[in-house]
């Protein structure tokens, strides 16, 4: 690519050849530009589309090591400076915010207006609401809250060809037309890059506790009776977590499976369904509990289990792998990464929301292993009528692997839309599903 086009075009403070030429992870690029604005963001996807280069969006790089083959493109194009809270409005419970700023710093600014997003991703202190809207990323709260898909109520967004298109809009009851906000969340960024993102919020809770039961025998039927009775009574936990005996270890010094229940109320509401817990409590169970600053502690060090983009460099390789499923067959499957482990001497943390059907596994070990490892996972889920994603592998690793599995039913027309708004391929070639 020529670098002084784009020095041209978006200034030479903020363009720069990168520092290595390559990264494990790959999702590289030759030159890195840091856009500060939307009107920079098109710019530089104009000229792209122009001279026919490539372009990898990224904001914190937590998703670095998700999705494509590609070692590196043209540009990586930087939102970590395109980040700041554009437009907020307390009284309308929204707000709109640029695609560089990190969930960290969202909620400390609406935690000052006793408000908040209730997203809970990996990493949230590197994590860009960009990059978890383009992921449609979740954690545990998911149960209670939902996901990415379900808090954003309007975009701008720029397409590949440097166009700019509005979606949704900033009010919460904006109901005309096609959504197509829905587009581009959990689109992996081959769209286009969203310049805006309108969200709307929650009152945040006044007191929130954590219920920790840990179980001394792998009673899996006690364990399933219990879950389903507390899920068809009128509590409303906002998680419920299966830890495999890894992740209690590693959570809590434990041993054997544990089951991490959240609720967020008032303290009255609270303490109520505590008590319910504690007076259904299986035979076998112990209980441990954690109220406030404490709580969220917890939940703090939970979000660092996962590898992410921004660690790699820390850990030895590792596979992190998204299974969905039925609710409660994540008990199953939260036991089989667990046995399949220590079945190919592999040390495997595998955690799910009983509540949700999302379970997610870090597998570290002799990276020739992943592979059967992934293969026998995915099996099971497939017979569940689920899937498995690999969402964290090192770029040797996804080029070895099947990292997203079988094509869904709509794929003709997810590849239709691509070509229809990337006819050059300009955004994240080769990142998502089937190549596109």
């Amino acid at each position: 690519m020529d670098a002084a086009l784009i020095t041209q075009v978006i200034g030479t403070g903020r363009i720069r050849p990168a520092a290595e030429s390559s990264h494990v992870l790959g999702n590289h690029g030759s030159h890195e530009v840091f856009p500060e604005s939307e009107e920079e963001i098109a710019a530089v996807l104009r000229a792209a589309h122009e001279q026919g280069w490539t372009v990898i969006p990224m904001g914190g790089g937590t998703k670095r090591g998700f999705g494509g083959t590609e070692e590196k493109a043209d540009i990586l194009l930087g939102l970590s400076d395109c980040r700041g809270i554009a437009e907020y409005a307390p009284g309308d419970m929204t707000v709109t915010v640029k695609p560089g700023t990190t969930i960290q710093e969202i909620n400390a600014h609406l935690a000052a207006h006793g408000q908040m997003l209730p997203l809970d991703p990996y990493w949230p202190r590197h994590a860009t609401i960009g990059g978890v809207v383009a992921a449609n990323d979740s954690g545990p709260k998911r149960l209670r809250y939902g996901s990415a898909r379900d808090h954003v109520i309007g975009m701008r967004v720029v397409y590949p060809d440097g166009r700019l298109i509005r979606t949704g809009g900033k009010v919460v009851k904006n109901v005309a037309g096609y959504d197509m906000n829905k587009l581009f969340i959990g689109s992996m960024g081959t769209l286009g890059v969203m310049s805006e993102i309108t969200m709307k919020l929650r009152p945040l809770p006044p007191f929130q506790t954590l219920l920790l039961l840990a179980f001394s025998r792998s009673d899996f039927t006690l364990i399933r009776s219990f879950a389903v009775s507390l899920l068809d009574s009128l509590l409303e936990p906002v998680s419920m977590e299966f830890l495999s005996p890894a992740v209690h270890r590693n959570m809590n010094g434990g041993h054997g499976y544990a089951l991490a229940i959240a609720f967020e109320d008032e303290e009255k509401a609270v303490r109520y369904q505590e008590e319910w817990v504690k007076a259904r409590l299986p035979a076998d169970a112990e209980i441990q509990s954690w109220e406030q600053e404490e709580a969220a502690e917890w939940w703090m060090r939970f979000a660092r289990l996962p590898p992410s983009g921004v660690s790699s460099g820390d850990r030895e390789e590792t596979l992190a792998v998204k299974i969905g499923s039925k609710n409660l067959d994540v008990l199953e499957i939260v036991r089989a990464c667990h046995d399949l482990g220590e079945r190919y001497g592999l040390a495997a943390q595998a955690h799910g929301g009983v509540g949700h059907g999302i379970t997610r596994v870090y597998v570290t070990g002799n990276p020739t292993l992943f592979a059967s490892y992934l293969t026998e996972i995915r099996s099971l889920a497939e017979s569940r009528g689920g899937y498995a994603v690999v969402q964290h592998a090192s770029l040797e690793r996804r080029r070895e692997l099947d990292v997203w599995g079988r094509k869904p039913a709509a794929f003709s027309l997810m590849e239709g839309i691509k070509r229809s708004i990337d006819p050059r391929r300009v955004l994240n070639p080769n990142r998502f599903i089937g190549g596109i």
